[in-house]
């Protein structure tokens, strides 16, 4: 049986499976099974569907955690690790933001600076 998206979500969400109108109107064999149950059968039923949810939720949660892996891995091959050293010249780059972004004519660089100290993580001290 195949569950569209919006099923999933339904069922995360409520706890039920979707019940479409015309299954109300007229009672399909899991609507009439469902309304035949006794006490004990209903709530052995209901904890199977509860337990269902959870891991349902779980791969929810696990297949969130890959994406943003992999996007994760995808933006980090662009990125190249520099180490500086005291004494290089640097530019120091304009964000719009600053103050500094004056315009679309205005320079993107600030410089050249002097590396007086490299600090762990990447964070430079100017001269």
């Amino acid at each position: 049986m195949r569950t569209s998206t919006g099923e999933k979500l339904y069922m995360l969400v409520y706890g039920t499976e979707v019940v479409i109108l015309a299954e109300v109107e007229i009672p399909s064999l899991r609507v009439i099974q469902e309304a035949k149950l006794d006490n004990a059968e209903w709530i052995r039923v209901r904890q199977e569907q509860l337990m269902l949810i959870n891991e349902k939720r779980m791969d929810v949660v696990c297949h969130g955690q890959l994406y943003l892996n992999r996007m994760a891995s995808v933006f980090n091959k662009r990125v190249k690790p520099r180490q500086f050293a005291p004494g290089q010249l640097v530019l120091k780059k304009i964000f719009l933001h600053q103050e500094e972004a004056k315009g679309k004519f205005a320079p993107n660089w600030l410089g050249p600076y002097v590396v007086h100290r490299a600090l762990s993580g990447g964070a430079l001290i100017l001269e």
